[in-house]
């Protein structure tokens, strides 16, 4: 008894092939090349915004000192070890809809700690912040 050939991969027919590309270039002359945009830009660039702004920031860091530094425009935030200035700047600027003027950046090291014999390390993290334009304003808390 002879096995059928259901397990040798069959080539696909040219006919096919060309019969799409021939679909292509029929579209492509009746209705003319697609207008692209004066400017360009790579789709990762196009599609960063408010999907994008969870990759960068963690949390508002909220301490009596960032309280205090709120009254003078700027707003400290807990970030992701790999961000740079400007990811941040960026991420600040879509999701809360205020201008970035300028960005620090601190890096807080991990710090040994003891509970009597037991010891461990306090985790540490990246934090920025954030100085926006004068009249602007983010509510970091709810009132």
């Amino acid at each position: 008894m002879a096995l059928p050939n259901i397990f040798k991969r069959r080539k696909p027919a040219k006919k096919k092939v060309e019969e799409k590309k021939e679909l292509k270039e029929k579209k492509i002359k009746e209705e003319g090349p697609e207008e692209l945009p004066s400017v360009v830009q790579p789709r990762r660039v196009r599609e960063k915004g408010l999907r994008e702004a969870y990759r960068i920031l963690k949390s508002p860091h909220i301490t009596e000192k960032a309280t205090d530094l709120a009254s003078k425009n700027q707003y400290t935030f807990n970030v992701w070890e790999r961000t740079n200035k400007i990811e941040i700047k960026k991420a600040i600027e879509d999701t809360y809809g205020v201008d970035v003027e300028s960005v620090k950046i601190i890096r807080i090291h991990p710090k040994q700690r003891r509970l009597g014999r037991v010891s461990g390390w306090r985790k540490g993290y990246k934090k920025a912040i954030v100085k926006i334009a004068k009249g602007q304003k983010i509510e970091v808390l709810p009132r």
